[in-house]
């Protein structure tokens, strides 16, 4: 390991404790030209030349949960790619696992090679992995949280996430336009896993954006982001709700579940809104086949951005496009609507369920 390789993990060490840092509220892109070149930690920015210019070679891990769903494949395959495009970057990628201790293991491994110089981790679950999150940062090898938050700030130099709450609001924002204050209109909801945080934000901002409009939840049911799943959930809400105007759907991929049901039930009165933004939701909005309206994004491209961030960490950049001399604490990704009038604009960039 070189010496500024060894000084750089004592300095992101003493980085773990801070507490506050600058906030980056929308971050689209997921290929190297939307990242800038910025300064090194602590040095002037270098506004005017490129953070794609091949610097010191760097050794990152990466960690993620099985891809056994078209949104998490996605995640790691473009992971992949942008580390690809990086002839400075060596990813060494940890198979895919939903076993929570065989990730901590995959984490501990990283720690453990004298060559990684950062770790992104896409967490099967946030909370378990924080423990050895923070033995990471210890050891002076900054950690970048991608999507499911640790339970300590402090276990992640950078935390990139999508926003969930606002992919809730999006989607009722849409349908408030679609159904006005309409005392009559029904509106359902088909949620993820209700236990999970981000299903639990989803269906608040949902909530939050019908109140502004004077429109409230009329029949919801939870799924668990499955094609069963949602196929199953989804009769039994069709069977429960007799006439229906605007159905959300929290996730594409057991949107795919969710379409089948309605197709069985052979109900069409009302428009549907997915989430997460899949290729063949979006070929549904194209060619009006379908109830499908819409989809709010849930960007695929998070853990792409990560590997992106760390990238910078591990060479002492900033983002050039920033005032900050260093990488931000958190960057939150926006949740855009897709509808007939843009669908042009994110189809090409779509996973596929």
């Amino acid at each position: 390991m070189t010496a500024s390789m060894t000084l750089r993990r004592r300095v992101t060490a003493s980085l773990a404790v801070l507490a506050s840092a600058a906030l980056l509220a929308s971050c689209t892109g997921n290929t190297p030209e939307a990242v800038g070149e910025g300064g090194g930690g602590g040095g002037d920015p270098q506004a005017g030349s490129s953070n794609d210019e091949p610097g010191e070679t760097v050794t990152i891990g990466f960690s993620a949960p099985a891809a056994d769903h078209g949104w998490m494949g996605a995640m790691s395959t473009r992971a992949q790619e942008v580390a690809d495009e990086y002839e400075d970057v060596e990813l060494l990628v940890a198979e895919g696992t939903n076993d929570v201790n065989l990730q901590i293991s995959q984490i501990e491994t990283f720690i453990n090679n004298d060559e990684v110089d950062a770790i992104v981790v896409v967490p099967f679950d946030g909370a378990a992995l924080t423990g050895v999150a923070l033995e990471a940062m210890a050891a002076g090898i900054p950690v970048i949280n991608v999507d499911r938050e640790f339970s300590d700030p402090n276990a992640a130099r950078l935390t990139v996430v999508g926003d969930n709450y606002g992919m809730g609001h999006n989607a009722g924002e849409y349908i408030c336009e679609r159904v006005g204050d309409d005392p009559e209109a029904v509106i359902a909801e088909v949620a993820g896993i209700s236990s999970l945080p981000l299903t639990e934000e989803r269906t608040q901002g949902f909530e939050d954006a019908l109140g502004e409009c004077g429109q409230d939840v009329d029949n919801r049911v939870s799924a668990d982001f499955t094609v069963q799943g949602g196929e199953s959930a989804t009769s039994n809400l069709l069977q429960a709700a007799p006439e229906i105007d605007a159905l959300w759907n929290h996730d594409d991929d057991q949107g795919v579940g969710v379409l089948s049901a309605i197709e069985n039930a052979g109900r069409d009165e009302f428009f549907m809104v997915g989430g997460a933004g899949s290729a063949n939701m979006m070929r549904h909005i194209q060619e009006g086949d379908s109830v499908v309206e819409a989809t709010v994004v849930y960007p695929a491209s998070q853990a792409a951005n990560g590997v992106a961030m760390a990238r910078l960490l591990a060479q002492d950049k900033a983002v050039s496009d920033l005032v900050e001399n260093e990488i931000p604490r958190r960057i939150q990704l926006y949740a855009p609507v897709v509808s007939e009038e843009n669908v042009e604009e994110y189809i090409d960039s779509a996973f596929e369920s």
